[in-house]
This record gives C-alpha cells, structure tokens and sequence, in this order.
C-alpha cells in the first residue's frame, strides 16, 4: 500500500513538473508560422496571429490576438479579427517530436465583416484552398501547406460581433454570435450550428451540414440547415429601408438546402404588429406565409412555387418572381383573395394605412381582392381591385355626416352605415393610398362615386359625387332639393369633398361642383345667378368653399 502511494505520488509530482517545465522548454511562439500558413492556405488569406503561449493543462497554445485579411476588392479592413485565439493540441506528439496536431481552434469575441458587392459577390466567396496567399514571413514558400490536408476537429467562435451589409448605409450587426463545426474540412462536409442575438433583440438559430467547400467561390459550397427566429425586429434587419415605414416582428421556422446551383427553401412565418406603409398603425393580429421557393443562385431570381398567406382563419394564394441584383430584394408577386370574411381582415387594414373613423368597427360581410405586388420590398407598391359586401360599418352613421340630410330632412339618421357594395381599384406605396373609380352603395342613401387619395401621412383628399336613390333618405331628400329649385342634383348627383383623416374625416361641400352640376354655363365661363352660392351654403350647413 506504501508503494502505492509513493507511485501514485511519483506520477502526480512528474505532471506538476511537467505542467511547469514545458512551458520554458518549449518555445511555443515557434509555431506561429506554422499556424499562420496552414491558416492562410486553408482560406486563401493572409492570417496574422499575436504572441503564442502554451499551457500544458489545458492541452492548448493560446494567440494573444488573431487577424484575417478581407479580399482586397472590397476593403483594407480585417475580414476577421478576434481578441484571442485558442488552439488545442496534443501534447505528446508536441513534447516528443515538435509534430503540431490540431484538435480545436476556439476564437474569442471576434469581429466579422461580410460585405456584398453590387454584382452580388460576397467577400468570402473567395474564401477556399484554391486562393494561396503568399507565404508568411519566415515559412517556407516552396512547400506550402495544401488546404485539403488542413482538418479541425473543433471550430468554435464564442461572443463574436457579424456585421452584415451591402454599403454603409445599410450595415447592420449581429450579436453575440456562437459557431461551432466538427471534423472540419474542406474536401468534405461538415456539421454546423450557429445561434446569435439579432438587431433589435430577437435570436437566430441554424443547425446543419455545410461542404465540401466550393473552392471557387464560397458562396456556393453546398448545404442544408434548420433556421428558427424569433421576434427579429423587421425594421432592424439591414433589409429594409428605415424609411419606407415597413414594421414588425418576425418568428420563422423553416429549412434551407443548396447544392451550390439552386437554394431550396420553405417554411412558415408570422409577422405580429405588422405595418406597412409610413402612415400606417401595427396590426393588432398577426399575419402567417406558408411558403416554399427556389432561388437560382447564378442569375440571381427565385420564384415562389408556393405560396399561402394566412390571416384569421382565411387563407389566400400568394404566387410570384424575385431577384436580389439591388441592395434590396425586388418582387413581382400576384394576390388573389376572392372571397374573404371581413372578420378576418378588419385588423390588417391600418397596416395598409386604413384607418377607420373613431369609434367605428367594420361588422359582417365578405371582402374580395385580386392585387398585384411589384417594386423592392421597401418600396413595395400594391395595386388592384378590391371589393367590399354586405357590410356595416358599426358607430359610424354617413348619412348623418352629410350636413345636407339633417338640414332638410328632420329624420332620424341611423348611427352605422350599412354597405351593400363598396368597390374600387387601389394603389398602396409608400407615398400613400390612391383610390380610383370608387362605387359605394348604401341602400338609405344612393350610390357614391369618385376617387381621391390618402397621403403619407394619413390625410385625405376625395371628391365624390352622390346619387341619391328615389326610396329612403335618398328620395326624401331628392324630392327637398327639387322644392329648393336644385332639381338637377337628382339627376347628376351631389358632389362633396372628404378631406381630415381617415380616423377624423371631414365632410365638406363641393360648391364649385355643385353649381357646375345645377346651373348652365354661360359664354364666358360664368354661372347665374350669383344668389346659388347662398342657395348651397344653406343646403349643406357649411362654410362656402372658395
């Protein structure tokens, strides 16, 4: 038992002697070069590694600091630079022949810049073993490392900083960044995972296979990933323009494969509080996409072989083009929703910039749209025709709006509109909403027709006519303005303007047109007698517009 002791004893003296001794008998700084070159040879670059030490316990050599140079097309600037780089090593092949076998290469806090040129190049696409940088230093140039014999067993990068961009304006930076990839190597694949805090506060995750490395162009080496997100700030992304109002958070899950020539992907996303346009309010439900598309990775387009929009508990199919030669993504896409209820979309329209009047609630009823979606996706223009059905708009009551049915009529108005056929063609962009060709139908009053617009900030500006029906408040009305001696506007309606905002319309008359409608034009332009100004202002309960 006493022997045993002193040999158990023995063993643990000679490794705290060794632990001690090696570090000064060893002069781990003579690997640098080494490392540098297989390094370099590995990724094409000129890798520049700090001051090397060698802890015995931990089984590494660990850089004060670490930098890779970007491809000179795109800056001066380190492509990749961290703060320490740790290398595993075994350490009897190191102590007994000075053979340096690379088990783990963990990097530090690093910085990363992955930039993308207007051709669509990325700076890593020169990223491979068929790009040698010259020699370092010191090595030995006739007889460089090749990078197919260069393998890792570990990659780690822990705490690192990926700023992603196409031009200053548009960079965008990802935090706390953490990769790490087995049996890493160029002529053969490889697992992967990555996970990282997105700009706004959401997360990234990816788990896949990636290699071999296409050692043309990066880029296009092949592989296949699992991606989750989870609350990314849509206007955070570097994506979008700031200024295009286009808002919301993203939760995605789905799974991307390439074999280097065409990107597969598909899966499922929600958007919540969604906005789309400047002057438009977040959406109070959450908007789904349920897609699959295919994305030629040479010409640069994909199309959507699938696509399902889903809102409430309707579904709309969603087909189209796209392709990423500018800084932002441009879509040539087609909606066609033909039959929705109204219940399920009622809380999407202030992300179009809709707002409806205070205190009033769109009820019952079917919408229809057939829209066309074309431009960059932030500066996305929306166009088409959209129809509304047998609906109510609850707490908001148009016929009293209009002060000419009050003033004359004496009867009690309804305080909701009841819509029997609202239609019209839309464009939505980021200027605002223009509305064209409009035919509201409301069986207590008529049919109004016109058009106007909704500017960015939520202003109006309509001109529209009323027709008034022969039944109702329309005919009661109708028959008033004919005692009034304004007979005419039964036939040619009455024009009005709406001007405020959505949420606070404005109902004004439309004197000029108004008289237009009802007195002859004279030779030189005029209309008689002047008296019909008073007649209108009287009519309408209003202010006469000059």
């Amino acid at each position: 038992m006493k022997k045993l002791l002193l040999a158990g004893a023995a063993v643990i003296a000679l490794i705290l002697v060794v632990g001690v001794v090696l570090p000064f008998v060893i002069d781990a700084d003579s690997f640098r070069p080494t490392i540098e070159q297989k390094l370099g040879a590995m990724l094409g670059r000129n890798v520049t590694i700090g001051h090397l030490a060698l802890s015995v316990w931990r089984g590494e050599l660990k850089a004060d600091e670490i930098s890779i140079a970007d491809d000179p097309a795109f800056s001066n600037s380190p492509f990749f630079k961290a703060t320490s780089l740790g290398v595993g090593v075994e350490i009897a092949p190191l102590v007994f022949s000075h053979a340096l076998h690379i088990r783990l290469l963990n990097f530090v806090e690093p910085q990363i810049l992955l930039l993308r040129a207007d051709s669509g190049r990325w700076n890593f696409s020169t990223l491979g073993g068929s790009h040698n940088p010259p020699p370092a230093p010191g090595s030995n140039a006739s007889s460089p490392a090749p990078a197919t014999q260069f393998t890792v067993d570990t990659l780690e990068i822990t705490n690192g900083q990926l700023t992603i961009g196409s031009s200053p304006r548009s960079k965008e930076t990802y935090e706390s960044v953490n990769i790490t990839a087995n049996h890493l190597s160029p002529d053969a694949s490889f697992p992967f995972t990555l996970d990282a805090r997105t700009p706004g506060g959401g997360s990234l995750k990816l788990e896949g296979e990636a290699g071999p490395i296409n050692a043309s162009d990066t880029a296009k080496t092949p592989f296949r990933a699992k991606m989750n997100l989870q609350q990314v700030d849509l206007s955070s992304t570097g994506l979008l323009d700031p200024s295009s109002g286009i808002a919301g958070t993203l939760d995605y899950s789905g799974e991307i494969r390439s074999d280097g020539k065409v990107a597969h992907a598909e899966g499922a996303a929600t958007v919540a509080k969604l906005r789309l346009v400047k002057a438009g309010q977040p959406s109070s439900q959450p908007i789904s996409l349920r897609y699959a598309s295919d994305y030629d990775m040479t010409k640069r387009s994909g199309q959507l072989a699938k696509g399902e929009l889903v809102t409430g508990k309707s579904s709309v199919a969603l087909t189209g083009t796209y392709d990423t030669h500018a800084d932002s993504t441009v879509v040539h896409a087609k909606l066609d929703a033909p039959s929705i209820p109204v219940e399920d979309i009622k809380a999407l329209l202030p992300a179009l910039g809709v707002m409806l009047p205070s205190g009033a609630t769109l009820q019952g009823g079917t919408a229809a749209a057939h829209l066309a979606l074309d431009g960059p996706v932030d500066k996305l223009v929306i166009a088409g025709d959209v129809n509304l059905s047998n609906a109510k708009l609850s707490g908001f009551g148009l016929a009293q709006k209009l002060a000419v049915l009050s003033v004359f009529t004496g009867l009690k108005q309804s305080p909701d509109t009841l819509i029997q056929t609202m239609a019209s063609k839309l464009r939505i962009a980021p200027e605002g909403i223009q509305a064209q060709g409009v035919q509201l139908i409301v069986p207590e009053l008529g049919t109004i027709t016109g058009g106007g617009t909704i500017d960015e900030q939520g202003a109006l500006d309509f001109k529209l006519l009323a027709n008034l029906s022969q039944a109702g408040v329309g005919g009661a009305l109708a028959n008033l303005a004919g005692r009034a001696g304004l007979g005419g506007v039964t036939g040619k309606g009455i024009p009005f303007l709406v001007q405020g905002t959505s949420s606070e319309p404005r109902f004004l008359p439309d004197t000029k047109g108004l008289v237009r409608g009802v007195m002859p034009a004279q030779a030189d332009g005029t209309t008689q007698p002047a008296t019909v100004g008073n007649i209108i202002q009287g009519l309408f309960g209003k202010k006469k517009q000059q």
